[in-house]
């Protein structure tokens, strides 16, 4: 788990901060559109639905309310929409449907026939897995190229957002094939605002910001899941079997043998039962030793506090182009308690982060930005006020729309830099 140490860094320290100019891509005439998608038996809302505009590689996804925005081109205002949620049956619509305000869309839950499900279950699981995780070759995105992706990444002292940072970045993807080109990110704008006061005596800082997310592509960086070699530590099986756009999912869960000390994973993985195709994966860290899986998350803090996660969650969603899959959206979410000498309470802090890519083209010349442009691994987004003013900061640029939770740290945040200049 030694690896796992790259994926998630905290840090202690007073005010220490690595910024970013910022850039802004060429403006052009597009038209927004937003949705709800929901369950349509219970008329539940379906977070993390994906979002695709036919023919192009524009995407989004729904919020934790089922909510979506997707700006659209001129030269696309003709295409259709997929939209697609495992478990459920892909819808396709025009997007004159989308015309008007939250218009709402049902997707009805796909049942596989019993002996379907019965004639196509695995019998080594184990074998299954092993397969899935090292077809990277196969089925994987084969060429360089460049992902515009949202990042977003917020901190809660108990329920309470203290800090709320939205970025526009490039991804310099590099093919999923073995010893590749490591992948760096552009940062192109960025808007960051801190409570700084409700930060107890030390500021409390992520470090890493969208390296984080981009982590947690299982498939490129293997590694810090579960390597191959590491597959004996753990148990895998069939829970349950589904479908997603006609293609059979098995939804395989794990977790680490009984007789492992170590902090390891458990969670669902939903496999294309066909190809051998991860398409999903949603896990969590066993954090039951404190010692142990606070070394995997903590590189600094003060003497007198000891910290430590008591619940995390992880999720990788992938999506398909042209026969060929990529990294989509992923998301973490982490719950760490600080205990202070000569303190009676202890202080929870909740730390999330997700990442959409919104659209990507070939990088033909597996061209890289200038050194001077690229962001370090280890940064900590500086603060960035200035774009909670401008209605229009995120011009064309696709986002992830906010969910109530989001929405009223950002109307607090204007609030606040409204009084400053009254």
């Amino acid at each position: 788990m030694k690896c796992f140490l790259n994926l998630f860094l905290l840090i202690f320290v007073s005010i220490s901060i690595y910024s970013q100019k910022s850039e802004v891509k060429n403006e052009e005439n597009f038209v927004e559109f937003k949705g709800k998608v929901i369950n349509a038996e219970n008329e539940e809302p379906l977070p993390f639905a994906n979002i695709s505009v036919v023919g192009s590689n524009i995407t989004s996804i729904t919020n934790n309310n089922g909510e979506f925005v997707v700006k659209i081109p001129d030269s696309n205002l003709l295409s259709k929409v997929k939209i697609s949620f495992i478990g459920y049956k892909t819808e396709i619509i025009d997007l004159e449907t989308l015309e008007g305000k939250n218009k709402i869309i049902s997707l009805d839950v796909f049942i596989v026939p019993l002996p379907e499900a019965i004639i196509t279950i695995p019998k080594n699981v184990d074998d299954l897995v092993r397969e899935t995780l090292s077809n990277a070759n196969n089925n994987y995105l084969e060429e360089h190229n460049v992902m515009t992706a949202f990042y977003r990444e917020s901190i809660k002292k108990k329920k309470r957002n203290i800090s709320l940072s939205e970025a526009v970045v490039d991804i310099y993807k590099s093919p999923y094939k073995r010893y590749q080109k490591k992948e760096v990110i552009d940062l192109l704008k960025i808007r960051k605002d801190t409570d700084y006061s409700r930060l107890d005596t030390v500021a409390f800082k992520i470090a890493g910001g969208p390296y984080n997310t981009l982590r947690l592509d299982l498939i490129k960086y293997d590694v810090n899941f579960i390597p191959l070699f590491f597959m004996s530590n753990y148990d895998f099986w069939i829970h349950r079997t589904s479908e997603i756009n006609g293609l059979p999912v098995y939804v395989v869960k794990f977790k680490q043998k009984a007789e492992i000390r170590d902090p390891l994973f458990y969670g669902e993985l939903f496999i294309d039962g066909k190809n051998k195709i991860l398409l999903s994966a949603n896990f969590s860290l066993n954090v039951e030793d404190k010692i142990k899986s606070s070394r995997l998350f903590v590189r600094k803090k003060p003497r007198n506090a000891n910290v430590w996660p008591v619940k995390t969650n992880f999720r990788v969603d992938y999506t398909q182009k042209n026969g060929k899959w990529y990294y989509n959206y992923s998301n973490s979410s982490i719950d760490f308690k600080i205990n202070w000498d000569r303190k009676i309470f202890n202080t929870t802090y909740s730390i999330t982060s997700e990442m959409l890519v919104t659209d990507w083209k070939l990088n033909d010349e597996s061209n890289y930005p200038d050194k001077n442009n690229i962001i370090k691994p280890s940064i900590i987004l500086a603060d960035s006020k200035k774009g909670f003013e401008d209605l229009d900061f995120w011009g064309r640029d696709n986002i992830i729309e906010p969910d109530n939770s989001i929405q009223n740290a950002i109307k607090k945040i204007q609030r606040k830099l409204k009084r400053l200049r009254n």
